[in-house]
């Protein structure tokens, strides 16, 4: 199997059985959300043990391997992007990302978003669809929308469209529900590392706000900032955002 073909199978594996757990009905809330972080896990580290026992997994439901630092190949994990989404069920913006950074970069990837029976992996990369009309639409947080979004909103008369995980608004850019995504305040590195493959390889652009490369891998988990859009975007989109991001004279 090729390095992008066992992210799409880790992916499917830890899809399968958070939609199981979801089917069953017996859990709700937190506690759903708990047991589908935990069984993800699982999922992605049995089919990464049985295809690429030799690679270090870097992943939120697991204690940092620090060897990750000096490997070639590592694979950073989100089992459950979402996790508060996921236990509203019927919700259906939450994912599961699995991407391999490989010498310095992010080589492969594979987002699986369960409630469309979708995979969406790196190669073949997806076809961003046209936009859909006059005025973009940029996905933020639905619960921590921040004010640089709303500074770049205004600047394009753009409209601001509130939705659920990392993983759902990254690929809302590729699936063509929304035309850029902008997020200030931090995330980690396993958040959006898969979806920014994904996003990148079909042809998107993914920066940090101020316009320099996202870098994964790094010594600290965090990631302060994330701007994803349609390459036309882009020049304004930074031009706004750093206006944004100044503070007043």
């Amino acid at each position: 199997m090729s390095d992008v073909e066992v992210a799409a199978a880790a992916a499917r594996a830890a899809a399968a059985v958070l939609t199981g757990l979801r089917e069953e009905g017996r859990l709700t809330g937190r506690d759903l959300g708990d047991a589908g972080d935990a069984a993800a896990q699982a999922a992605i580290s049995e089919v990464l043990a049985e295809h690429r026992p030799g690679d270090v997994v870097f992943s939120e439901e697991a204690v940092d391997d620090r060897r990750r630092l000096t490997a070639e190949r590592v694979w950073i994990v989100d089992p459950l992007d979402g996790t508060r989404e996921y236990g509203e069920v019927p919700r259906p913006d939450w994912a599961v990302h699995v991407a391999l950074w490989a010498d310095g970069d992010l080589a492969a990837a594979a987002v699986a978003l369960p409630a469309l029976g979708a995979v969406l992996v790196t190669d073949p990369a997806p076809t961003v669809p046209a936009p859909a009309g006059a005025r973009p639409r940029i996905a933020v947080s639905r619960s921590r929308p921040p004010a640089v979004a709303t500074t770049a909103a205004t600047a394009l008369d753009a409209e601001l469209v509130p939705m659920g995980s990392a993983g759902w608004k990254v690929t809302a850019v590729v699936r063509g529900e929304a035309d850029a995504y902008v997020h200030a305040g931090g995330m980690y590195q396993w958040d959006s590392a898969a979806p920014v493959a994904v996003a990148r390889a079909a042809g998107l652009t993914a920066v940090r706000l101020d316009g320099s490369p996202l870098v994964y891998n790094g010594p600290e988990a965090w990631l302060p900032d994330l701007l994803v859009c349609r390459p036309e975007l882009a020049a304004r989109l930074l031009t706004a955002v750093r206006a944004g991001a100044r503070p007043p004279p």
